[in-house]
């Protein structure tokens, strides 16, 4: 398109708002710098906001600093921009810059800065400095940010009184305190402000049962769920998720089996995500297999979230041909589906493959993280790879800067036991930077007791004693100790004590009998 027939900046200003409401960012560089003789301070904000607005923060950053004239607009957009990815050192030094330049922050300005510096103790000089600047009563975007901020440093005081500042209270107000209180996990308080809210939202109702959820009170959000009047996508997916992630896998299907024949909402990418999840971690393959199939049919794009969430689906179910197939049709690839495939294949045995599948995705540019390396380590455990296990530890920090955790000295712990080497795995328990919990002593006592080397043994014995008496691997190997040692008093009364443990036990089904009955319930209601 030709802008040689543009005769003023208001022209241009029109044909500049038209191309970023549509999105259409290239067309509206093409006529700022064809037309850069019409361009006044607001073309500049125009493009400096199409910039910030379309995720090029360099560029909005690169124009800021060649305009010729600012305005208040000018450093909100600024400043609003570095908020929005996470730079609040930026946003602040720019903020003390506007006001060397003599330009005075309104109440957007202030707002926007809130939000830029969480749990930093800059809120207060902030609040104060809308006090001095004659910003009281608070407007709702102020006073709503201000709310925010004094949650996020634990003030619940300054928090409702920055909410009684607010003349007229909105929505996002009254939701913003109720968020605060979740957060601060005072429920109570929460629960008073929801009643005492005039017209509650959905978003409002969403906000309590994630802050229960979040809370621990998995039962008080489905009472809130259930009283809900109206329910949207991420409400469903909210209570979905609640339940995937305290581990009630079969209730969450339940929900999802509710909403899909019981309302008129349809579910989104994070919703079978979600759903897929708890298919994963509850080994409900067939579920899964009937998820996939809703999405093929209902969804015609997928992202790189949804892509992962099949693959690890499937890799956790233990269908390892549909987990690659999978990871072959993801057309985007980000560090999170190598993990997953990664994964899969060690997890199943298949550990060669799980280290080709890391070396194809250093290949491709993708930077390993932590998870990664757990991945990596665990197919060397389970394949007893040695040698290339010891090989990608030593390389973690040296080769990718990335600093060994607990979980990685774990697998090397149970790498090195497994394969006999008792006496480096205890020497690299020593070394960690970190005190060994009971996952890194039960690994090197299992290698003990594997090994039949029982002096190592006792030693991880008392070790796990301080962390916890009663663990049953520390009693399986003192029974192997009195054992080989003839001390057979010792054994009987051992054996003894353990059996009056067990008989105090009622019997139960297993994890598995119960979902799967679970969700045979779910599947028929």
């Amino acid at each position: 398109m030709s802008y040689v027939t543009l005769h003023s900046s208001a022209q241009l200003n029109s044909v500049l708002l038209h191309h970023l409401r549509h999105r259409r960012l290239t067309n509206a560089v093409e006529a700022f710098r064809s037309n850069s003789h019409l361009t006044d301070t607001t073309s500049w904000n125009l493009m400096l906001s199409g910039y910030a607005t379309h995720g090029r923060p360099q560029c909005a950053h690169k124009m800021f600093d060649e305009m010729p004239r600012r305005d208040i607009v000018s450093w909100n957009t600024i400043l609003s921009a570095f908020r929005r990815t996470g730079r609040p050192l930026l946003a602040f030094q720019h903020f003390l810059r506007m006001q060397r330049a003599g330009v005075s922050p309104n109440g957007a300005t202030l707002a926007t800065m809130v939000a830029a510096i969480p749990s930093s103790n800059l809120i207060p000089q902030l609040h104060s400095m809308a006090i001095r600047a004659g910003l009281t009563p608070l407007n709702s975007i102020l006073g709503t940010a201000l709310v925010g901020g004094y949650a996020s440093l634990e003030d619940p005081v300054s928090m409702r009184r920055a909410f009684g500042d607010i003349p007229v209270k909105n929505s996002v107000s009254w939701t913003s305190l109720i968020s605060g209180y979740m957060e601060l996990g005072m429920l109570e308080d929460a629960e008073h402000v929801f009643e005492t809210m005039p017209v509650k939202s959905v978003v409002a109702w969403t906000t309590m049962i994630n802050g229960c959820i979040d809370n621990g009170k998995l039962n008080e959000a489905r009472r809130y769920f259930d009283r809900m009047p109206q329910r949207n996508v991420i409400t469903w997916t909210s209570m979905i998720k609640g339940y995937q992630r305290n581990e009630q896998h079969a209730e969450a299907l339940n929900l999802f089996i509710r909403m899909r024949r019981l309302s008129d909402v349809f579910p989104n990418q994070f919703t079978y995500s979600t759903v897929l999840a708890a298919c994963a971690i509850g080994g409900f393959l067939h579920f899964g297999q009937s998820i996939h199939g809703q999405i093929s049919r209902s969804l015609s794009q997928w992202d790189v979230v949804l892509s992962t969430s099949l693959v690890e689906m499937y890799g956790k179910c233990g269908d390892v041909s549909y987990a690659a197939r999978s990871f072959d049709s993801c057309e985007t690839r980000n560090v999170a589906s190598w993990n997953s495939i990664i994964g899969c294949y060690a997890k199943n045995g298949l550990s060669t493959r799980a280290l080709e599948e890391f070396q194809k995705m250093i290949e491709e540019g993708i930077r390993p993280d932590p998870i990664t390396f757990v991945c990596v380590l665990t197919a060397c455990v389970h394949g007893g790879l040695v040698d290339e296990g010891v090989h990608y530890f030593d390389s973690m920090e040296r080769k990718f800067c990335i600093e060994p955790r607990l979980e990685h000295y774990g697998c090397m712990v149970d790498l090195l036991g497994r394969s006999g080497n008792i006496e480096q795995a205890e020497n690299l328990i020593k070394r960690m930077p970190f005190e060994a919990d009971i996952a890194v002593w039960g690994a090197f006592l299992t290698a003990c007791g594997l090994h039949s080397n029982l002096e190592h043994g006792l030693s991880a014995v008392k070790a796990m004693q301080r962390l916890q008496k009663d663990h049953p691997i520390i009693y399986s190997m003192m029974l192997k100790v009195y054992g080989e040692r003839g001390l057979w008093t010792s054994f009987d009364e051992l054996k003894g004590k353990m059996q009056c443990k067990r008989s105090r036990k009622q019997r139960a089904l297993s994890w598995i009998e119960s979902a799967s009955t679970q969700l045979q319930h779910a599947q028929k209601a």
